[in-house]
């Protein structure tokens, strides 16, 4: 396990607060996603206007409806606060809420009943929050033989009285709410502006907020709507995979790099399996792609809208088979016509906007790990520098766990963790165990946490000892490799042979491994990929890498930055590159007005070349300099090349 670090506390940002509440509502639901289907699979099949009408089995529908999925979701938020204590007691206090909702002793002739699943998101959790507070009241004073007693008693006497409450106090305020939203979404489709809501969904999509809004907002909302209805286009305005399909398209044909090449597998996933956070990586490596999004989501809301179109329960996953499933005969239509129309609009404008791109697909820069680090107190990252994100510490033991976390812990988490399971155990360890969960459910009992990085934070808070990776795209990282090699430095002692076939030492000072002539100290570049070039001839030069070794040092910048933070750049080649390399070596170049690299002031550029297994190590060598203040005071008044040699032969390689 990784030792545990004490990082300097840092102030929560709002998207996180957001993420972290959307996540709460979307978490009751989803765990409760299986049972809601089952509803909707009978609904759609047995009820008088369904494709299989069958009276008898038709009478489970209302039951379910009403009492068992509120039931089940009180439950849930009940357990997510207090356990399963606070789960029993959640899911028996909502009764309240649902009889007074639902039952036409409480509602009278002149309205329908709802179901309740606003009002089992609250009672549970709250139900949940009141017992535990409760508990602690006689936390230690009851006296023994009583426990049992007293535990059964007051959960009892709680669940009761907040029933009562719920019915009388809670249920009044929700029926008028729910009437409120009602008429919202009424006028938002009379007035056809319901597309307008794209403006906000998309945006809050690709920052992860989608399971937030998808199923703790528009599912009760939609399931109110079917009720009275039999269908809602609510289920429809996040879930349709129209407009990321047409997005990961455009990249398949107009793309570049490892976009182009990762965007048709993607697009399966995504458009197939459901998992719509595979596209959110290509909307962020080029924002403007929002609007593609945007339009392509407007569109398909507008067609749906116009032809009536919905579906009887929510799409879960958003799979184009989940989405059929649970769409009724009138609407097949409207909902075809709405993934034709969807996906070719998106399709059509990221084409041009990625027509009208020059330059290389950029994108999403790493972390900047190493400025982050600095806060750090009394710990200093080696081999995990290169690859860690903020806030994580090299581990000081053999990696045997790893967890692949997202917001849900069900779509991208899930096919990241295969994905990376499948590259660690292919390289033979094979005992190395990789899961995934949400970020909810983590605790801090990992080896290794990845995660994307916009959940950096949340995941940070509640794995504090474990080494933190964050990724930018969950189909073709290049961080899965570096996750691997990672895995084999901490997990692999090697042989003494193969130590002592090494060029340098184990323990050899980092500035053996720069020849005076690899350093520059005031460096002719002005771009990045002229920076890259210089830093990668002088690597060449020194006799340490093939000519061919500097196209790779481009290829590697294409799929992912090397900016560190703290100033320095460290462009290396790729892993295929390594076979290029004839001995290990380094490059050193400075630049006193800086270069400009992806936004961030690059003022020293170190090329790597690394001749065995030990990059990272490397890497994390470099790093350990730059983590010091003094060094880089030391490195940027340097006035001859001896000077520099001196500062970075304060640090041994091994």
């Amino acid at each position: 396990m990784a030792t545990a670090t004490t990082q300097a506390p840092e102030r929560t940002s709002v998207r996180v607060h957001v993420q972290k509440f959307g996540t709460f509502l979307s978490n009751m639901i989803m765990p409760n996603i299986s049972a809601i289907i089952a509803w909707g699979l009978v609904t759609a099949f047995f009820i008088d206007v369904g494709w299989t009408p069958n009276e008898k089995i038709a009478t489970m529908v209302g039951p379910a409806l009403y009492y068992v999925l509120p039931v089940l979701i009180a439950y849930t938020g009940g357990k997510m606060v207090y356990g399963v204590r606070g789960g029993v007691v959640g899911g028996f206090a909502v009764i309240g809420v649902i009889m007074a909702t639902s039952d036409p002793i409480f509602l009278g002739d002149d309205r329908t009943g709802s179901p309740m699943f606003l009002g089992a998101m609250i009672m549970g959790p709250l139900t949940a929050w009141l017992m535990k507070h409760v508990d602690a009241l006689w936390a230690g004073k009851i006296k023994p033989g009583f426990e049992m007693l007293v535990d059964n008693f007051s959960a009892g006497i709680l669940g009761g009285i907040l029933a009562v409450v719920g019915m009388f106090v809670l249920a009044p305020p929700l029926l008028w709410v729910i009437d409120r939203l009602g008429e919202a979404v009424d006028w938002l489709v009379s007035n056809d502006v319901l597309p307008l809501t794209s403006l906000f969904i998309e945006p809050a999509k690709v920052l992860f907020l989608n399971n937030a809004i998808n199923h703790g907002v528009l599912t009760p909302l939609g399931i109110e709507q079917a009720q009275e209805t039999g269908k809602s286009v609510l289920f429809l305005l996040e879930a349709n995979p129209a407009a990321g399909f047409g997005l990961l398209m455009a990249y398949t044909v107009f793309g570049k790099g490892m976009a182009k090449a990762t965007a048709p597998g993607a697009a399966i996933i995504q458009f197939l399996g459901g998992i719509h956070e595979v596209y959110f990586p290509y909307v962020l490596m080029k924002p403007r792609l929002i609007v593609a999004m945007i339009a392509g989501g407007m569109t398909q809301i507008f067609i749906n809208v116009t032809f009536d179109s919905g579906l009887r329960a929510p799409a879960a996953p958003g799979s184009i088979f989940a989405v059929y499933a649970q769409t009724p005969r009138d609407s097949l239509v409207g909902v075809t016509l709405s993934v034709i129309g969807g996906a070719a609009v998106s399709f059509v404008i990221a084409a041009v906007l990625l027509r009208m791109d020059k330059g290389d697909i950029e994108e999403t820069d790493l972390l900047e790990a190493m400025g982050a680090m600095e806060s750090l107190k009394g710990k200093k990252s080696a081999a995990a520098a290169a690859v860690i994100g903020a806030g994580a510490a090299a581990p000081s033991g053999p990696i045997k766990n790893v967890v692949f976390a997202c917001d849900a812990g069900m779509g991208s988490s899930a096919m990241g963790a295969s994905v990376l399971r499948k590259k660690i155990h292919d390289a033979g360890y094979k005992d190395v165990t990789v899961v995934n969960k949400s970020i909810a459910d983590l605790t801090d009992s990992y080896d290794v946490v990845v995660t994307h990085q916009d959940l950096a934070a949340r995941a940070g808070q509640k794995t504090g000892s474990a080494v933190l990776v964050t990724v930018d795209n969950f189909m073709g990282s290049p961080r899965y490799d570096e996750i691997v090699e990672l895995v084999r430095e901490s997990n692999t002692q090697a042989p003494a042979r193969e130590a002592a076939a090494v060029a340098e030492p184990a323990t050899a000072p980092l500035g053996e491994l720069l020849p005076e002539a690899s350093i520059v100290l005031e460096g002719t570049a002005l771009t990045r990929e002229e920076a890259i070039t210089e830093a990668g001839r002088l690597l060449v030069a020194s006799g340490a890498v093939e000519p061919a070794y500097v196209t790779a040092m481009h290829e590697r910048e294409k799929s992912v930055s090397t900016f560190m933070g703290n100033g320095l750049a460290l462009p290396h080649g790729t892993n295929e590159a390594k076979s290029l390399v004839r001995a290990t070596g380094i490059s050193f170049v400075r630049y006193s007005d800086g270069v400009d690299w992806k936004g961030k002031e690059a003022r020293f550029v170190v090329g790597v070349a690394s001749a065995g297994d030990d990059h990272l190590t490397l890497l994390g060598k470099i790093a350990e300099v730059f983590l010091d203040p003094a060094r880089i005071a030391a490195l940027e008044s340097a006035t001859t090349k001896a000077q520099v040699l001196a500062v970075l032969n304060g640090v041994k390689v091994g």
